[in-house]
């Protein structure tokens, strides 16, 4: 048999031992055909990995590529393919793309990116996955149905409990999501839009997609001082429901909620390994999060949505409330970075602290003047994690990696570089080999195999992905080649957009997008609709 390529002298991953053994690998088409000895002669291309480890193509859970729309706009996915990653999951944190039922719903994602130049020609899950394969992609694509979206369609943006009937109208709109290839439903419970739902309503969709064997995910409702009971809360869904189910971007923010986290973890371990629950989380190695600036805000301004925050903190009285509400927390603003506006970009990349030295104003009225400013459309980065509470994650086994971070392009068909005007948090960039360089081969947190096992194989296993996720005969071929003494991040908070080195070979579907570290510039992802 003639290969298109043959892998030769690599170190193999094995998803069993959670190890690697010496073999050779053929590729043709978009397959994997053997793995064994191959000769050179019986293949087209020959790469020579000896000194490296050959791995399945890593799967990122928590994306947002679709919600920051980069999945259209940026369409390469490269700070994404550069570490490695060869499929994402959108559809989380309770929004999607699709269901929508009108056009003016796409404001869902208006706090992530400029709506202004976003045309929908779909509502249903199938319309979406129809047209998004009308695109090149550098990635695989899969989607989880938005929580949100079913509400905005049936209960519009009200801010209550849904009713009996309204139940029965989501189930009906999650049925025919899941039936048109969605994997599963993800909720964000600590939106003001999601926080009113009641307990039917979260038990009764999970329920749902438990008859199709898909995957919840869950944006906790509280990653704060209150992140115990909101631990207790997901517990008792998944108990309820036996729906397969897994926490985003598992985490424990502001000092309030760290000498908590051992507890929460006991709690999700004894879920585990005492009564067996299906519960699973991800989690990125950086203790910044990256969020909107006006979750800063109380609850009881954001319950009317935009337009309603916009005109209450332009209210002279109002306003005051808000202001006196800020003060009385204990932000650190030396420690919060503006990460992305939308028409002031002179305020990225500087420090809430900054801006208030520079314009002489208090650092609460620079939150407000920002969000009026910008349309509520700015982004963070708050030093708010625990890095030891970070590699306490590591040890979990029902733990894997994800980047919660978002696909960007710098290099154009021509060859050319350019750069975005607003930041990027690093994870977008560096996190799986920021993984693989530190905590692993630095730090020793897990071995290679331990956590290339956390980035492939449970991921797919969790996701329910079909011959992906491990390197086997007849598997799709999608294939990372590292070198294991040289991978490493470079991204960082002030130079975000650095691609990540040490990957020198990335196969999407059998084709080549990387080789010998320098991009080839094909798209051959896929969109993948779960069967």
């Amino acid at each position: 048999m003639k290969y298109d390529y043959i892998i030769k002298n690599g170190e193999i991953f094995d998803e069993i031992k959670k190890d690697f053994f010496f073999s050779d690998i053929g590729i043709s088409g978009d397959k994997i055909k053997k793995i064994g000895v191959i000769e050179e002669k019986d293949g087209e291309n020959i790469i020579n990995a000896k000194g490296k480890m050959v791995c399945p193509g890593f799967i990122d859970l928590t994306s947002h590529s679709d919600t920051f729309w980069t999945i259209f706009s940026n369409p390469f996915q490269q700070s994404l393919i550069s570490q490695g990653i060869t499929t994402i999951l959108g559809g989380n944190c309770g929004a999607s793309l699709a269901p929508i039922s009108q056009g003016k719903d796409i404001q869902n994602i208006q706090k992530w990116t400029d709506i202004s130049e976003i045309n929908i020609n779909w509502q249903t899950m199938s319309e979406f996955l129809t047209e998004l394969s009308s695109h090149s992609l550098g990635v695989n694509f899969a989607t989880l149905t938005g929580h949100g979206n079913l509400r905005r369609i049936v209960v519009g943006d009200n801010t209550r409990e849904a009713g009996r009937a309204e139940i029965e109208q989501m189930k009906l709109l999650l049925q025919k999501s899941l039936h048109e290839g969605s994997f599963g439903l993800s909720f964000n419970l600590a939106s003001v839009h999601e926080k009113k739902s009641g307990f039917d309503e979260i038990t009764e969709l999970s329920k749902e997609v438990y008859a199709t064997r898909g995957l919840i995910k869950h944006h906790l409702e509280d990653e704060g001082k209150n992140i115990l009971p909101a631990v207790v809360r997901l517990i008792n869904y998944v108990r309820a429901t036996g729906a397969k189910t897994e926490i985003s971007h598992f985490k424990a923010i502001g000092r309030s909620a760290w000498e908590k986290f051992d507890e929460a973890i006991s709690l999700i371990e004894s879920a585990v390994r005492e009564d067996h629950l299906p519960l699973t989380f991800d989690f990125f190695p950086y203790d910044r999060t990256g969020s909107n600036l006006y979750l800063l805000l109380p609850d009881w301004i954001k319950k009317g949505g935009k337009d309603n925050i916009l005109h209450l903190i332009k209210d002279e009285k109002e306003r005051e409330t808000v202001l006196n509400y800020l003060k009385g927390l204990t932000f650190h603003y030396d420690k919060i970075t503006v990460a992305s506006a939308l028409t002031d970009k002179n305020a990225v990349g500087k420090t809430i602290l900054e801006i208030s030295k520079n314009t002489e104003i208090t650092p609460e009225e620079v939150i407000l003047n920002l969000l009026e400013l910008n349309e509520l459309n700015v982004t963070i980065f708050n030093e708010a994690l625990n890095y030891d509470n970070i590699n306490e994650l590591f040890k979990k086994e029902y733990a894997v990696f994800a980047t919660d971070g978002t696909g960007y392009d710098m290099i154009n068909v021509d060859g050319k570089v350019s750069l975005p005007y607003n930041y990027a948090h690093p994870r977008s960039f560096g996190a799986f080999p920021k993984i693989l360089g530190e905590f692993v081969r630095e730090k020793h947190m897990l071995t290679f195999g331990e956590a290339v096992y956390k980035m492939t194989t449970k991921p797919a296993e969790i996701l329910g992905l079909s011959k992906r996720g491990a390197l086997k005969e007849d598997f799709y071929a999608d294939i990372v080649i590292i070198n294991p003494e040289e991978v490493k991040d470079k991204s960082n908070y002030k130079q975000p957009f650095q691609f990540s080195i040490g990957i020198t070979d990335v196969f999407v579907n059998g084709e080549r997008e990387i080789e010998n570290g320098d991009f080839v510039l094909k798209k051959a992802g896929k969109v993948l609709r779960k069967n």
